[in-house]
């Protein structure tokens, strides 16, 4: 089964491979092709020169998957017209790398980039799944604007732990507060963590992960369904085959990221990611997507867009159920048939199905009720990202479909100040402090204590780290209570329950006002004024900018060095000062290398 029909138009590798004003240049550039067994005819016959950005390896297990999908995406390439070429990608594995993945994403952004834009490619299919892989492919995609597709490799089967699901991640942070409660051993706390990863496949809860991709599905970059199938299942390989079909496809058709990201459509991720419960990791991958695509999205979006958005999807940490029956409900196709039921969708965006969104969605309503719910009865209202700012920075976000009842009744219901909240602060510099000091009786930490780290956004950690969603110390959690009210410049994981704030913009190590909190300070939150504060007069905050801004570590890498000079706020998206600038760079010919 063949399906090449000739381009209209002169394909981006023929620069390279068909060249008759530079007959020298093409030689060179088909020859050392040759020692692989690749033919001239192939290179030269003017089918598209399709790239596989193969993301999966072994130091990235979560998408090691893609090492065998690869294979059914290079059938569905040659079938449909044209010639494959696999490459490997930096990787990036969230749960592995020191001292944050988080680095990685704007070095493997920069690396594809550079793959995408001098080699001679005429379109990529995009391999996705852990956390990061998915935001810097589609940013680096957005840079060189080629004909780009998305293929998730997928979440694991649903694990399982006693008798009761065990969603990666999640199971750890709620056997954390089990192990601190004294209620299991070390050796209880390591089997339950190792029962949620039964299968090949990323978090197969509603972490970082599942999001991206889910959000890739939303911003019209996959096929329709592609997130959310589990690695594991034959239908992973069909989607892989149809993917690389579809590759082709676009390029014939020159549809470029540039034609699919538009603001509308970076709307319609925002609104998903709330219905969906999806991480608030989402906030800063889709605020460098959206510069790297040169679409005006701005840090308010979330609480304009996003913030009334009802929860639908009964998935942990949000919910009940994990990856595969999410899947079987009728994943995040089926969340966005109801919310363009709601009218709460832009359904004339392009998507690079060659269909509109709507136009996707027709018959996708969801087929188990109790794992995704109808618009009009979710499990939570209003489940979207709360945002805040005050004396303690400009902006910050917090996660409302996490925020428990048992959470509510403590901090949120004292009659006549409902939505409001005052506590002490207990600061901690970084993670190594807060594991040292949180069980020390003489900082008095009670139910009334809010817990605070610094020094983990994108300069102080470098990188900006997952170590927002703190835990209580051991004596409150014997006492049944399982969270704080806790504040943070750095991140916490999509597979967390924990409601945090977090994502503080500006940081403590650029001089943000937790750099000048201090412990036993009271901050008060007002979530009806969307404020947070430190009840410190200006005087007084005034005295302490002369002490300078709490220590960081110092430089341990080069990239390290380029990135702390370089790099933005979690607000903008952490990108890189000037990345922006360069936007569909492959109108332009790269030159000649000889």
């Amino acid at each position: 089964m063949n399906d090449y029909k000739p381009p209209k138009r002169r394909l981006r590798s023929q620069d390279w491979f068909d060249n008759p004003d530079h007959i020298d240049m093409t030689a060179l550039y088909l020859e050392r092709f040759m020692n692989y067994g690749i033919t001239p005819e192939e290179l030269r016959c003017g089918k598209p020169i399709i790239g596989i950005a193969q993301s999966g390896s072994d130091l990235t297990p979560c998408n090691r998957v893609h090492v065998e999908l690869a294979k059914r995406v290079r059938d569905g390439i040659r079938d449909a017209g044209g010639i494959p070429i696999e490459f490997p990608t930096h990787p990036i594995f969230e749960n592995c790398k020191r001292p944050t993945a988080a680095l990685d994403r704007n070095l493997a952004y920069l690396g594809l980039v550079e793959i995408l834009y001098g080699y001679p490619l005429d379109g990529v299919v995009l391999t996705t799944g852990c956390d990061k892989t998915t935001p810097s492919a589609i940013m680096a995609a957005s840079t060189v604007d080629i004909p780009a597709i998305v293929l998730s490799g997928g979440p694991m089967l649903d694990g399982w732990h006693e008798g009761e699901l065990a969603g990666s991640g999640t199971v750890i942070w709620r056997m954390r507060r089990k192990f601190g409660a004294g209620e299991i051993d070390r050796e209880e706390f390591l089997q339950a963590a190792l029962d949620s990863a039964p299968s090949v496949g990323h978090c197969n809860t509603m972490g970082t992960a599942s999001t991206m991709n889910a959000l890739a599905e939303a911003l019209g970059l996959s096929l329709t369904g592609c997130g959310a199938i589990p690695a594991a299942y034959r239908e992973r390989g069909q989607m892989a085959y149809r993917t690389g079909r579809r590759a082709v496809e676009i390029v014939f058709e020159d549809l470029k990221p540039s034609d699919i990201l538009t603001r509308e459509a970076f709307l319609n991720a925002i609104r998903t990611n709330s219905a969906i419960g999806g991480s608030t990791n989402a906030q800063p991958h889709l605020a460098a997507m959206a510069k790297h695509a040169g679409v005006e999205l701005h840090p308010d979006d979330w609480q304009v867009h996003g913030f009334d958005i009802p929860l639908l999807a009964n998935v942990q940490p949000a919910g009940a159920y994990l990856g595969e029956r999410y899947h079987r409900a009728g994943g995040t196709p089926a969340v966005m048939w109801e919310l363009l039921q709601a009218s709460k969708l832009d359904g004339n965006c392009r998507t690079v199905t060659g269909k509109t969104l709507a136009e996707n969605l027709e018959g996708r309503q969801a087929s188990d009720r109790e794992v995704i719910r109808p618009f009009a009865e979710p499990l939570k209202e209003r489940a979207g990202f709360l945002v805040l700012k005050g004396n303690l920075f400009d902006f910050a976000i917090m996660k409302m479909s996490v925020v428990s009842d048992d959470f509510r009744r403590r901090y949120l219901q004292e009659p006549g100040r409902e939505g409001i909240f005052e506590g002490k602060a207990t600061v901690f510099d970084g993670s190594e402090d807060y594991h040292k000091r949180i069980n020390d009786p003489s900082l008095n930490i009670d139910e009334n204590t809010i817990l605070v780290i610094r020094g983990a956004g994108p300069i102080g950690w470098p990188g900006s780290a997952e170590v927002v969603n703190m835990q209580p110390p051991d004596h409150l959690l014997k006492r049944g209570i399982s969270s704080l009210p806790t504040i943070g410049d750095g991140r916490q994981s999509g597979t967390a329950d924990s409601p945090s704030i977090l994502n503080a913009s500006p940081e403590s190590a650029a001089g943000g006002g937790l750099a000048w909190l201090r412990t036993g300070d009271i901050i008060r939150i007002d979530f009806n004024l969307g404020r947070c504060d430190m009840l410190v007069d200006d005087a007084e905050i005034e005295c302490r900018k002369g002490e300078g801004v709490p220590p960081v570590p110092p430089d341990a890498t080069p990239w390290q060095r380029i990135y702390r000079r370089s790099v933005s706020q979690l607000s903008e998206g952490a990108v890189l000062e000037g990345a922006a600038d360069f936007r569909q760079i492959a109108r332009v010919p790269p030159r000649h290398n000889h």
